[in-house]
């Protein structure tokens, strides 16, 4: 009974992906629409500041904010 169940997971996995590859449309990005109008690219400067740089920042003023204004109660160190 255990490869019977198997098999049926295995058959409907496959056509659901079979399914869904049949029915996406291309992309066409090939092809111009009407009121298409594109600005001009991004240098590599510019892409890594923007998606890597960027997002790094923000992360880290985020991190500095939340332990500059934590108010939890830490043990303190005792002086020697």
């Amino acid at each position: 009974m255990d490869k019977k169940n198997a098999l049926r997971a295995g058959a409907v996995s496959a056509g659901t992906t079979l399914m869904m590859l049949l029915m996406t449309s291309p992309a066409l990005a090939l092809t111009r629409d009407d009121g298409d109008d594109p600005g001009p690219g991004l240098s590599i400067g510019e892409t890594l500041g923007l998606y890597v740089a960027l997002p790094i920042v923000i992360f880290l003023v985020i991190v500095g904010l939340v332990m500059a204004l934590d108010k939890s109660d830490r043990p303190k160190k005792k002086q020697a």
